[in-house]
């Protein structure tokens, strides 16, 4: 049943990193009739077991399905469902643009008026990806849409529920007994902490911003190295952090990827973890009225917390 005395959010790619710190935030600061939507079973699993009185729908966008009724209510759509890994073309085309169109054509169908949209920095980069091309045919489709959109570009996110990324690398750290650095360890990152990034999205949707696009970036520029070293700090690891070189570190994904076809860190991720990109760091905490959490605030809340950092989601 639709709760017409609640702001309606619709919110694809809910059981994801950015959906689950997202709706578990929503519900913190106001009362909001959510209807999340995500096809990973086990996350979705995880999500019912967090959040029992919301509207979840376990679905995958790509095909077109009596989920697309759940927009006739009407609301704001959060389109922020994405494919972030594979090591093959197809699943970056059929979660980042197919489901993308039909997500789309089910909005445009049951007159929503405002979208937005969670796209990503890589739309910016340099680097040559399959993440990267169909990030940014996703983001084209939205524009081209012609529907009201506020497109957020956030740069590399950490978390609660982080299964990739800094979250993978830190369980990584705690079973090994030294943790290696590809080449020099010094390549620029800007870690966005997406408890920081999920407040942005919150005021886009309280203060609709149609029409405008923000590069939401990490505030902290710092080499990988000194990342990961703010990250054994912040996870209390006493790991011994070794340089190796790029090819030696390329050949062990490539090994580790003949027993697992999906694997958490791919050739092409170390590609776009070397690239030379750095982000422009535009005023969004005075934009969106969000305070900024200090970086390695932010790593000690997302690895600290006694319940959300014990949760891991699955690949």
């Amino acid at each position: 049943m639709t709760d017409t005395t609640r702001p309606r959010l619709i919110i694809t790619g809910a059981a994801g990193l950015v959906g689950q710190n997202l709706i578990t935030r929503l519900k913190a600061r106001g009362d909001y009739d959510i209807i999340a939507i995500d096809k990973h079973l086990a996350n979705v699993a995880t999500l019912r077991r967090l959040h029992p009185d919301i509207t979840i729908i376990e679905t995958d966008l790509a095909q077109r399905g009596a989920w697309e009724q759940a927009f006739m209510g009407g609301g704001t759509l959060i389109l922020n469902h994405a494919q972030i890994g594979a090591l093959e073309e197809q699943p970056f085309i059929d979660n980042n643009v197919t489901a993308t169109r039909n997500v789309l054509e089910a909005t445009r169908a049951a007159g929503i008026d405002y979208i937005v949209h969670i796209s990503s920095s890589v739309v910016n980069s340099i680097a040559v990806d399959f993440y990267t091309e169909s990030k940014k045919a996703q983001e084209k489709l939205v524009v081209d849409s012609g529907i009201p959109a506020c497109i957020l570009r956030p740069t590399l996110m950490f978390g609660w529920f982080d299964r990739k990324h800094l979250g993978w690398l830190a369980r990584f750290m705690a079973k090994v007994p030294v943790f290696p650095i590809p080449g020099s360890g010094k390549y620029i990152r800007q870690p966005l902490y997406a408890g920081d990034f999920c407040s942005v999205i919150i005021s886009a949707i309280q203060t609709p911003r149609p029409g405008e696009a923000y590069d939401i970036s990490g505030r902290e520029k710092l080499y990988y190295v000194d990342l990961i070293r703010q990250l054994r700090t912040a996870t209390g690891a006493k790991t011994p952090i070794v340089k190796i070189p790029y090819s030696l570190f390329d050949l062990m994904l490539r090994a580790y990827a003949v027993i697992d076809k999906n694997p958490p860190f791919t050739t092409k991720q170390l590609e776009a973890l070397v690239t030379p990109d750095e982000f422009d760091i535009i005023d969004w905490p005075g934009i969106f009225g969000v305070p900024a959490t200090p970086l390695l605030a932010a790593l000690e809340e997302t690895h600290r917390h006694p319940v959300y950092s014990q949760i891991v989601l699955e690949f």
